[in-house]
């Protein structure tokens, strides 16, 4: 890889902030460590709220994409941004695919997913330009890693050449036809912010989340142009807002032990983090994408 020529969030950059403690992240994600939105279930019009919990969203979530990439059954899967293995997991042992290889950034990640050995997964080490595949795959989903695609301050069309030279490697590995489902955050319609709001997204992007850039829709979409077809859209603000009260709740539930995997000012930020972000999805300061490419050609 040439330094010089990297847009997105450096290797220790994604460290400061995914290596922080496998035993902390424990304490307030779900059981499958799933660190990206959930899929909540939706009533019909006029009817009550669904019943529904983290666990159970979160697996929707993945098969949402995955059956939306087509991976099911398939001989050879990539995950860009695989985390601690959720969808690996997800993917060979409910779906069927017989190889899933995982990209991650994180030396713990990495660590603990490997250690689960989940048949017929792969985990990597690094980053999604270093990464030289014997073969093609079938399909390739990536989940809340496309955000550390582009730092911050880069103009938008530095951040399109970032968000293009990723999917120009999509396009490689697929076969034609063959489906990308990917899932961001997006910069929402609510433009109109004021202090304390402008404070809280710096303290975001500065503190949990550094080198990082949240893209506006626009851009994605745009970096795919030419390359891959929309198959499907949808933007779920409301979805990730509940994912984090919940995530929230569950970090106060802990926080005593929280305190002792990390440190209090850890837990203080992510109490701040998690409960801004609750706010800026309603407002919609933020949005949530979940977006099925399939390759034009």
């Amino acid at each position: 890889m040439n330094p010089a020529a990297y847009r997105g969030a450096t290797a220790e950059a994604i460290r400061h902030h995914y290596d922080v403690s496998n035993d902390f992240y424990a304490l307030w994600l779900d059981r499958s460590l799933t660190y990206t939105c959930a899929l909540w279930a939706e009533p019909a019009p006029g009817t009550e709220a669904v019943p529904d919990d983290l666990e159970t969203a979160q697996a929707r979530k993945l098969d949402y994409l995955i059956e939306g990439a087509r991976a099911g059954g398939r001989r050879r899967v990539l995950d860009v941004g695989c985390g601690w293995g959720s969808a690996l997991s997800r993917l060979t042992q409910v779906h069927g695919v017989q190889h899933a290889v995982g990209l991650t950034l994180s030396d713990s990640q990495a660590a603990l997913a490997e250690s689960a050995r989940i048949p017929g997964a792969e985990i990597r080490v690094e980053n999604w330009r270093d990464h030289q595949p014997a073969e093609p795959y079938d399909a390739i989903i990536s989940i809340g890693a496309f955000e550390h695609f582009a730092r911050t301050g880069l103009s938008r069309a530095e951040r399109v050449a970032a968000y293009r030279e990723f999917f120009e490697r999509c396009f490689e590995w697929l076969p034609p036809r063959g489906r990308l489902a990917l899932q961001t955050n997006v910069k929402g319609n609510n433009t109109v912010m004021d202090k304390a709001t402008v404070r809280e997204l710096m303290f975001i992007i500065e503190t949990i989340f550094p080198e990082s850039e949240i893209p506006a829709l626009s851009e994605v979409v745009e970096g795919g142009e030419g390359l891959f077809d929309v198959v499907s859209l949808r933007n779920d603000p409301d979805h990730y807002s509940r994912t984090c009260v919940e995530w929230l709740r569950r970090l106060r539930k802990n926080r005593e032990a929280a305190v002792r995997f990390s440190s209090e000012e850890n837990v203080a930020n992510y109490e701040n983090y998690l409960e801004a972000s609750v706010r800026h999805f309603q407002n919609r300061h933020l949005g949530l994408s979940r977006i099925i490419f399939q390759k034009g050609r």
